[in-house]
């Protein structure tokens, strides 16, 4: 009961002087240090109020293990296509390997990716749009998850993907890890293109950085000093 009268004192009072919400503030933790179980008290309301804050700032948090480890979290790594970039990638390079031209692999590669709805697929066709390439007939496209697409092409076959589809078919590029290693300096994510299981070119594609996503950065630095 003595709680509770306290509770609403210093609720009543800080309810006059100041804003509701502080007013709210204050009474809580009034009744968290009078509280004789003030642990059993203040843990659950320390996992509101963080799972709340984060919600205010659009951070979804799972439980409150999660809460307790962030204390401990030294490097942060974010891979999600969209959380720090613009999530539309687009072809900016095109490396030929062989005797093919630019537009020759472009168009093959395509006529392949046409049938594909990843991001990296769709920025290769609308390349080839934007240049007004004429696709062509496909066949036996194959979707290999995480490493890349399969078809044929003007009795040709064709092999789009990364290093691990390489692997797969037993293709080494080592040949070509130069080119490679540039494209991925300058930020870029490298596709394979192999004809008949020979590598044949290389794409460039990136995705363009958010404009707000290096203050983003700079704040989650200041918050961990």
């Amino acid at each position: 009961v003595s709680q509770s009268r306290y509770f609403l004192v210093t609720l009543i009072i800080w309810s006059i002087f100041s804003s509701f919400s502080m007013a709210l503030i204050s009474a809580v933790s009034v009744l968290i240090i009078a509280c004789p179980c003030a642990l059993g008290l203040a843990t659950p309301l320390s996992i509101l109020v963080g799972i709340g804050r984060g919600a205010e700032d659009g951070v979804l948090i799972r439980d409150a293990d999660v809460l307790q480890r962030m204390s401990q979290v030294i490097v942060l790594l974010i891979d999600k296509t969209g959380t720090l970039t613009e999530g539309k990638p687009a072809g900016n390079t095109v490396i030929p390997l062989k005797e093919h031209s630019r537009e020759t692999l472009l168009q093959l590669a395509a006529s392949i990716e046409i049938h594909s709805e990843h991001p990296l697929a769709v920025a290769i066709c609308r390349k080839a749009q934007e240049q007004g390439l004429e696709l062509l007939p496909s066949s036996d496209f194959q979707s290999m998850s995480g490493k890349g697409v399969l078809g044929v092409v003007n009795s040709q076959s064709i092999a789009l993907g990364n290093q691990a589809l390489l692997s797969e078919l037993q293709i080494d590029p080592e040949e070509i890890s130069n080119q490679t290693l540039l494209l991925r300096q300058e930020g870029q994510t490298v596709v394979y293109l192999c004809i008949d299981k020979t590598v044949c070119g290389l794409f460039g594609i990136s995705d363009p950085i958010r404009p707000q996503a290096q203050e983003a950065i700079r704040d989650l630095y200041r918050d961990w000093e």
